[in-house]
């Protein structure tokens, strides 16, 4: 029996792209905490909106947040 991959995990880098763009050495786990939080507001605050994707980008000291979603007249 074969190992079992993780279908997103093997497609990053190939035909996906990543959730969260950016880069930290020392605090790391803050800012990956902070993207959770980023994370399930918008899922708790855009429950009809049908957001299917949140993409995160950090630069300095701004934050980009994308939002892919199929009623965008409601976001």
């Amino acid at each position: 029996m074969g190992q079992k991959v993780n279908p997103h995990g093997f497609r990053v880098g190939v035909i996906k792209d990543w959730d969260s763009r950016w880069y930290a050495e020392k605090d790391y786990a803050d800012l990956l905490h902070e993207d959770f939080v980023i994370r399930e507001y918008i899922e708790n605050k855009m429950k009809d909106a049908s957001v299917s994707k949140v993409e995160i980008e950090r630069a300095a000291n701004r934050v980009n947040i994308s939002l892919h979603t199929a009623k965008p007249g409601m976001v």
